[in-house]
């Protein structure tokens, strides 16, 4: 993904920045800089290289104070939205450290058009009371405001630094998402969720009692609930389970769980083909299966995939058969050798197939 979204700095982008700067400011020297950005270099550098390297580019051709240098690019920025929109917060974020105050209004600004979720951490790291601003941008009208509050605190956000006093304690941040838990915009109470099964990960308890307590509030929460929880549904952790009424393993009566091949060809596909039957009373089950893949040192890396949710009644079973694809994907390699399955009924393994890919 990195490469692709690295190709949205094209030089057509650069260009049509230099001349935004320059319609902003006359004396900007946007060929200079154009060249400047796109050096010999340029083509090598991958995501985060290149938005750092445009931004330290504005800096050395915008030779100002630093409040002036954000009142120009705050102009500009609104002409570039989405994830080239970058570019401002990660000006703010390398040049505006020892001015948080000036640094966090323009982060709250370029986040509207844009994300400052990876800018805005070394603020936070820095200086822990920082958190009290995001207090505010929670009750934002702006969504993306909001959105940040959750975002910008999450302590493990993917390809951004890890914020390790909330991995350690993340008290601070609950605040934060009991506000937004309710949030009219699934763009804010989705992040609410994703910050919560970071916080799983090292204070499952925490997040297992907050979820007790908004399951059934409203559709809303039950929805972050859900989705907040699902590294632990993966893991098979019965709070987890319970909450969301999935019924006794035992009652669940495994008539079938079989692989069409127990050898499948290199790039291949299979069929897992299940049928089962509840014997006791009606209840939701979840069902899944992981599989082992077999990785080139010798050992196994186990993915799980979730089936369906069911609710059965008494007696009531289902059968249905699942297509397993072994073709290489961008984000997984195959090797040929030993493989299993494991079928999952609530997280819990109820029966293993073991299977070779030629």
């Amino acid at each position: 993904m990195a490469d692709l979204l690295k190709n949205l700095y094209s030089p057509s982008l650069i260009k049509n920045l230099a001349n935004a700067v320059y319609e902003v400011d006359s004396t900007f020297k946007k060929e200079a800089f154009t060249k400047a950005i796109l050096d010999q270099d340029w083509a090598n550098k991958e995501l985060k290289a290149r938005t750092q390297h445009v931004s330290e580019q504005l800096c050395a051709f915008l030779p100002y104070s630093y409040l002036n240098q954000l009142e120009i690019l705050q102009k500009v920025a609104p002409k570039f939205t989405g994830f080239t929109g970058t570019i401002f917060p990660t000006f703010v974020e390398l040049f505006g450290q020892n001015d948080a105050e000036n640094s966090l209004k323009a982060l709250k600004f370029l986040t509207t058009y844009s994300t400052s979720e990876f800018a805005i951490r070394p603020f936070l790291k820095a200086n822990p009371s920082t958190i009290h601003e995001f207090y505010k941008w929670a009750e934002d009208p702006n969504h993306h405001v909001r959105r940040l509050a959750s975002e910008g605190c999450r302590p493990l956000l993917p390809w951004a630094m890890k914020l390790h006093q909330y991995v350690k304690d993340p008290s601070p941040i609950i605040p934060i998402l009991e506000k937004l838990r309710n949030d009219p915009e699934d763009y804010v109470y989705r992040s609410v969720a994703n910050n919560l099964n970071d916080i799983s990960k090292h204070h499952p308890n925490l997040v297992l009692d907050l979820c007790e307590k908004w399951v059934n509030e409203s559709k809303t929460t039950h929805w972050v609930a859900k989705h907040a929880l699902r590294t632990l549904l993966k893991k098979g952790n019965q709070q987890a389970m319970s909450i969301f009424g999935f019924g006794k393993i035992a009652n669940l009566k495994i008539h079938q769980v079989d692989i069409a091949a127990t050898k499948i060809p290199f790039g291949g596909q299979s069929k897992l083909a299940i049928h089962v039957k509840n014997q006791g009373e009606s209840a939701k089950f979840r069902l899944e299966y992981a599989i082992g893949y077999y990785k080139k040192n010798g050992s196994h890396n186990e993915k799980v995939f979730q089936l369906k949710e069911s609710e059965l009644k008494k007696d009531e079973a289902i059968q249905f058969e699942k297509k397993l694809e072994f073709k290489d994907l961008s984000t997984r390699k195959h090797y040929r050798g030993p493989h299993y399955i494991l079928f999952k009924v609530n997280g819990n393994s109820v029966k293993k197939i073991d299977f070779e890919l030629e």
